[in-house]
């Protein structure tokens, strides 16, 4: 067993985290603050004035889960084309990043790229960042579709990437969530 952490950011937070969970080997996945200065709370990173991205932090087993595969299924449950957004979702926190601890993991983040940039028409604006300060999110903001999957967001924005998820990825999927 090797566990390895990847901070990852592909829009709202709410998305990866559920997707995240979802997952064989995962053992921590936790919505968080990075990229940015300044205040870390919800309505100050949400003003777009922090740099700060709405991402998560994954932690995971890379014999149950390759690294490869979590990249693949990033890359596919969310637009790496889109500039500072995904969906109705506007603004820099929104932004599409992989946020490296190491020059080699710069380095792998890299060649993931390069090696998804196949599979998109437009180019991949995922952006490569230093991991800095985390800020842990808000209580609400954990594990958000589980506790709220009535929300209008969560039916119309998680729900279908969830669906993708099962379609395309069930072979990598928690036997209590792959039905």
């Amino acid at each position: 067993m090797t566990d390895r952490t990847v901070v990852l950011a592909a829009g709202c937070f709410w998305c990866l985290d559920s997707i995240a969970r979802r997952l064989i080997g995962v053992s921590r996945v936790r919505s968080i603050y990075t990229g940015g200065t300044g205040p870390a709370h919800y309505h100050a990173v949400c003003s777009g004035t922090t740099g700060h991205a709405e991402a998560v932090e994954i932690t995971f087993d890379t014999g149950q889960l390759p690294a490869e595969v979590l990249y693949d299924i990033f890359f596919s449950t969310h637009d790496p084309t889109s500039l500072n957004r995904q969906g109705y979702d506007v603004g820099t926190q929104y932004r599409s990043a992989m946020f490296y601890q190491s020059p080699a993991e710069k380095a792998e983040f890299q060649r993931v790229i390069k090696a998804a940039q196949k599979h998109f028409a437009g180019a991949i604006v995922t952006t490569l960042e230093p991991l800095g300060t985390i800020h842990e999110a808000e209580p609400e903001h954990q594990d958000f579709h589980s506790r709220q999957p009535g929300l209008g967001y969560c039916q119309f924005i998680i729900d279908p990437k969830i669906a993708k998820l099962r379609a395309e990825w069930s072979q990598w999927l928690r036997q209590e969530v792959s039905a």
